[in-house]
């Protein structure tokens, strides 16, 4: 459980903002220092994607995605625009979301709404996304606020939508890390979380190919 780690919830959300002000507004910045995996995450993150998006009774759609602690807009560039017609951000990094308008070059034009807000405080329009994208983000959340977001999201889903998080895991418990004040949950931990938001798991899947040294990365799909 977070609260077992987090003593100080403003200063836990007040710490991770001052830490991301100072972080470069590059695909490496982003990545921590491992630009060099964005490909094979990308690439890894659209098959996952794409057998929801294939034909069939209850294809998801492809007119709009949200793209949540999205950065620089690295995911919406390469994995979202090329797959739907419209994708919202939202990102509490106020300069990252200036450099997104140029980073994402000509195709940014089909961003809609580039929204600037702690993913705690943030609700999706209801009944407006096929899918929201949540990656490398929900250990800025406590247990609580994770679990009233991952509600709001359901919400905000249009008819056979997804909830798409895609993070690292814990082997084992809860681990805090105060360089950018987050926290590391075990499987068990998130499966409890995802149950207790109201949403049903689809899939999920280890990402493979990932240097040794990280964290485990798991996709899971749910509605």
């Amino acid at each position: 459980m977070t609260s077992e780690v987090v003593e100080n919830e403003f200063e836990f959300y007040s710490k991770a903002e001052k830490y991301w002000k100072d972080v470069p507004a590059t695909v490496d910045g982003m990545l921590g220092g491992y630009g060099h995996i964005s490909s094979i995450d990308i690439n890894s993150s659209r098959k996952f994607l794409q057998r929801f998006l294939r034909e069939g009774p209850n294809r998801t759609g492809t007119t709009r995605a949200l793209d949540c602690g999205a950065g620089i807009g690295r995911i919406t560039k390469r994995l979202l625009l090329p797959l739907f017609k419209t994708v919202d951000m939202v990102d509490v990094t106020e300069d990252f979301l200036t450099k997104a308008k140029s980073y994402l070059g000509e195709e940014g034009r089909r961003v809609r709404n580039y929204f600037c807000c702690g993913l705690q405080d943030f609700s999706p329009e209801p009944n407006s996304y096929d899918v929201i994208w949540i990656q490398w983000v929900i250990g800025h959340l406590t247990d609580n606020h994770l679990s009233d977001f991952l509600k709001r999201c359901r919400a905000g889903l249009r008819p056979n939508g997804i909830v798409v998080i895609k993070d690292n895991m814990a082997q084992e418990g809860v681990i805090m890390d105060d360089v950018d004040s987050s926290v590391c949950r075990d499987l068990d931990v998130v499966r409890k979380i995802i149950r207790r938001a109201g949403l049903h798991l689809l899939a999920e899947e280890r990402q493979e190919n990932f240097p040794d040294e990280i964290y485990h990365v798991y996709t899971f799909a749910m509605r």
